[in-house]
């Protein structure tokens, strides 16, 4: 067992204790003993989905007065591809109900209520499957 000559000194399987025996011995370093402070609470916060809402009515609005020419030149201002110009001004194909809203979801503690992702799809239906839906994904799950 192990190296040659490694018992021979009688160091291994030898312990000495250097604390007195009456004080108690702690691995943990003190910085880490020390009780963590709770997290303060969230605070509220507009969910990214109304930004991304009120961002495509304006681009809607600067297309209707001719103040940009097309989406090609919004992205461009923007920093963005096409596409995504697209999938955002595609919100607007939600019922005038469900986008006032979500409109009116000023502050929430929950990260995401709604997700632009969640409402996509939505906007490929009838007003009334998405009146269904938004309601499914806006109701507390039990």
């Amino acid at each position: 067992m192990g190296p040659d000559g490694a018992f021979k000194n009688g160091n291994v399987g030898h312990l000495t204790r250097r604390v007195p025996f009456n004080e108690v011995v702690c691995a943990v370093p003190e910085c880490r003993r020390r009780p963590k402070h709770p997290k303060p609470p969230k605070e509220p916060r507009t969910p990214p989905a109304v930004e991304t809402l009120r961002k495509a009515i304006e681009w809607r609005r600067q297309l209707d007065s001719g103040k940009v020419a097309n989406q090609a030149e919004i992205a461009r201002c923007e920093g963005i591809t096409r596409a995504r110009v697209t999938q955002v001004l595609g919100l607007l194909r939600l019922t005038p109900g469900i986008r006032e809203r979500i409109r009116r979801l000023l502050g929430t503690t929950h990260a995401a209520l709604i997700s632009e992702r969640a409402l996509r799809p939505m906007t490929r239906q009838t007003s009334e499957q998405q009146v269904k839906a938004f309601d499914e994904l806006v109701t507390p799950r039990v």
